[in-house]
């Protein structure tokens, strides 16, 4: 009964005209952005930051939710017509998606889409209604030692489940804590890392960094090829609907993904790419006919795009109860919510319950106005496909500045924006991968004041970090965590060895 009155609370939130127009325009743009090459959800919501500073935490949060499912809608459109997936979560796509383009079942691809991302979002978002309360209830129990712990291992879970190189991604989370340092000292009050310069005396603002490494370095990563045109996009198609056959094959798929994809997406540092690769095979195994995935079977598209819909919404859960993004994207997201004035984790739910359940019920309102905008309306979104990138990335660029210059009206914030640009550039060209680096420098300052005063409730003991059955619990996570991608590549070349010698 209470869940079912916080949800009446947020729908009266979530359905007034100019919040329903919000969560359209944000779900419309994260369409668009999701659908262009390299941008992807986190970009989105980076660059789209600054147009929320003058919108209530309501209508921000509603906007900034919108453009990110909108983005993972819009990200497989690429994939589908031009085999360039928008985002890695839309890599899936590709493997069934464009072969289907390529036997003329364009409009089924899109449709099969729209409609898996549908109903992962929507059972998904049901899923979070049930248990979002429950978690932040638990977290109350969280002292400064367990909050040190879960810091540590959200940040050892992302660097190490980065794929390509674990050592970089821990290198990334070492840079981003590092970030994190500059600035005036919380409780002794000393400067440290300043340079002298006075506008580093606050630290260094986590959205400069942010949209800094993903707008500008994927600017930076993309001027070489600036020139180049747009390879030729399918704009006229038949009816873009399914046959009885096509949602006999992919109703269960899509059921099958939506909670794999939500329970992935709720893990720190796993996202949505996981899942949608984690689904597709799965899918393959399942399969009566494993032959057809990779030549436009459409279980092979429906299951990545509702598993990675899923995990989006997954992702939100550690965010909003712990503290602790689930994602990229959701990094951003909870930099804005500190920006706004709301500290994410169990008292948020507490002491912003109106803002919470809004940000909630809109997710069933945007999943809905989504469903509409890329069924109807492909024909039309998928033109933006056509867009040269040399008129793209200026666009793109402008806005990271206009939008930096927003946020304190300080030139110094232009330098750091450049500095940080060719920071993402050099990452990109590195294999350095991101998001570890984004979580670091949001949570740093946290993690950092956790353990200090966790070492002073303990006069200095270092056994408080294993003082309750929770904190634990979280130390054998992070053991885990950092162990599990060796032991899944020790068990991966054992069996490779065997098939060898078969």
């Amino acid at each position: 009964m209470e869940i079912l009155q916080f949800l009446i609370d947020g729908f009266a939130v979530s359905l007034t005209p100019m919040n329903i127009m919000w969560v359209t325009l944000g779900g419309l743009l994260g369409t668009i952005i999701g659908m262009l090459p390299g941008l992807g959800p986190a970009t989105g919501v980076a660059l789209l930051l600054p147009m929320t500073f003058t919108m209530g935490p309501e209508a921000a949060l509603i906007t900034m939710g919108g453009v990110y499912y909108g983005a993972m809608y819009g990200g497989s459109r690429a994939s589908i017509l031009i085999n360039t997936p928008g985002d890695g979560a839309a890599v899936a796509a590709t493997f069934d998606g464009y072969p289907m383009t390529l036997h003329n079942r364009a409009e089924s691809a899109l449709a099969i889409s729209a409609i898996a991302s549908f109903i992962g979002g929507i059972i998904a978002t049901f899923v979070m209604v049930a248990i979002a309360m429950p978690i932040a209830r638990f977290a109350l129990k969280f002292g400064p030692a367990e909050y040190f712990m879960l810091f540590l291992f959200a940040l050892s879970a992302t660097a190490s489940l980065t794929e390509g190189n674990r050592l970089k991604g821990f290198i990334s989370m070492i840079f981003g804590l590092m970030i994190a340092t500059i600035g005036i000292d919380g409780q002794s009050g000393i400067k440290r890392f300043t340079f002298g310069i006075l506008e580093f005396e606050n630290g260094i603002d986590f959205l400069v960094v942010i949209i800094a490494m993903y707008a500008l370095g994927e600017v930076f990563k993309s001027f070489k090829n600036i020139e180049e045109g747009t390879k030729k996009v399918q704009t006229k198609f038949k009816k873009i609907w399914i046959s009885k056959e096509e949602w006999k094959r992919s109703w269960l798929p899509i059921l099958r993904s939506t909670p794999l994809g939500f329970f992935i997406g709720a893990l720190p540092g796993a996202g949505g790419t996981m899942a949608a690769l984690m689904s597709y095979t799965n899918e393959k195994q399942l399969s009566k006919h494993p032959e057809e995935f990779g030549d436009g079977a459409i279980e092979g598209l429906a299951a990545p795009e509702a598993a990675n819909n899923a995990a989006s919404v997954g992702a939100m859960i550690p965010m909003l109860t712990l503290g602790i993004p689930g994602s990229g994207t959701t990094a951003v997201m909870m930099g804005a919510l500190l920006m706004l004035g709301l500290q994410p984790g169990p008292l948020l739910f507490q002491q912003q319950s109106t803002v919470i359940w809004a940000l909630i019920t809109s997710m069933f309102i945007g999943n809905i106005i989504l469903a509409f905008l890329n069924i109807p309306l492909a024909g039309l979104l998928v033109r933006v496909l056509a867009v040269p990138p040399k008129i793209l990335y200026p666009i793109v660029l402008g806005l990271a500045f206009v939008g930096t210059y927003a946020m304190s009206y300080s030139i110094m914030d232009f330098y750091v924006l450049i500095i940080f640009g060719l920071v993402g550039y050099f990452f990109s060209k590195a294999k350095i991968p991101i998001t570890p680096l984004i979580l670091a420098v949001i949570v740093g300052n946290s993690m950092e004041q956790s353990f200090r005063r966790a070492i002073k409730i303990s006069n200095g003991e270092l056994d408080i970090f294993v003082g309750s059955p929770l904190a634990i619990c979280l130390l054998i996570l992070t053991i885990l965590s950092i162990c599990y991608p060796f032991f899944k590549e020790m068990r991966k070349r054992k069996k490779e060895k065997t098939t060898d010698a078969a």
